[in-house]
């Protein structure tokens, strides 16, 4: 069985179809999803999938990308975190990959949102969703000066190099690959997870991005997550039944997620 870290289904493309979406999962023997919350205005819809549907954990956090959007207080996060099937504190990080014009220091905005999500995935012991992109090195030195290690977390949708890799493994997160390790021109991300110990791999969809081979191009689902686990079975030269066994172990015990 298999457990998709990160999805989207609050996603109106996703949340459409969510009775079809739910009987794919199930015939895919994907058992649990984290669906992520990418703004406080959307978080009420990212706990009511969770309340409605036993299978579906969430998660409340903004995204780094978002602008204009209502900017959480630390209490905000931890209030709302208090639910019992709000498991992450996150979409949260860096990622400097649209500057618009703009220089680093221009995006403090950013880093301060971090922060704050950091701080109160500490309060509450529950672990971060954190997104880095074009940002390596700030979003590690911003945990580092945090204390980000304290509440733990997992980097999602892992493009960056082994050396990132390890450093985030070695102050104890997770690593989350998805269907990006199933493209052609992702050899090096594979040669990132042949490297890393299986102990501390997250397989995920971020659906309804990011479609893995054979459905590239298409919209994704939770039920393609475990084209993922093959991609890492076959890297690593193990079955996929060992695979699903260790990444949805590894989801649980980050997540505390009840079986």
């Amino acid at each position: 069985m298999f457990i998709d870290s990160h999805c989207h289904l609050s996603f109106p493309e996703l949340q459409a179809q969510l009775p079809e979406i739910l009987a794919a999962m199930q015939a895919a023997q994907v058992v649990q999803a984290l669906t992520i919350c990418t703004t406080m205005e959307e978080f009420p819809a990212v706990r009511a999938l969770a309340e409605a549907h036993p299978q579906l954990f969430a998660s409340v956090g903004v995204h780094p990308d978002n602008e204009d959007v209502h900017e959480p207080t630390e209490d905000e996060l931890v209030e709302a975190s208090q639910h019992e099937k709000v498991l992450a504190i996150g979409e949260t990080g860096l990622d400097y990959y649209r500057l618009n014009g703009r220089t680093l220091a221009d995006m403090e905005w950013q880093r301060e949102r971090f922060r704050t999500h950091i701080r109160a995935a500490r309060r509450v012991n529950k672990p971060m969703v954190i997104h880095t992109r074009s940002s390596a090195a700030d979003t590690l030195r911003l945990l580092n000066e945090e204390g980000g290690e304290q509440a733990g977390g997992v980097f999602h949708c892992f493009t960056e190099s082994l050396d990132v890799a390890k450093a985030a493994v070695d102050q104890g997160y997770y690593i989350s690959f998805s269907g990006i390790l199933t493209f052609k021109n992702a050899a090096d991300l594979r040669e990132v997870a042949a490297a890393l110990p299986l102990d501390h791999l997250l397989i995920e969809t971020d659906s309804p991005y990011l479609a893995p081979v054979p459905y590239r191009g298409k919209t994704n689902s939770p039920a393609y997550v475990p084209h993922v686990a093959v991609q890492l079975a076959a890297i690593k030269g193990l079955s996929v039944e060992a695979v699903a066994e260790a990444t949805t172990a590894n989801v649980r015990r980050l997540f505390r997620m009840p079986a």
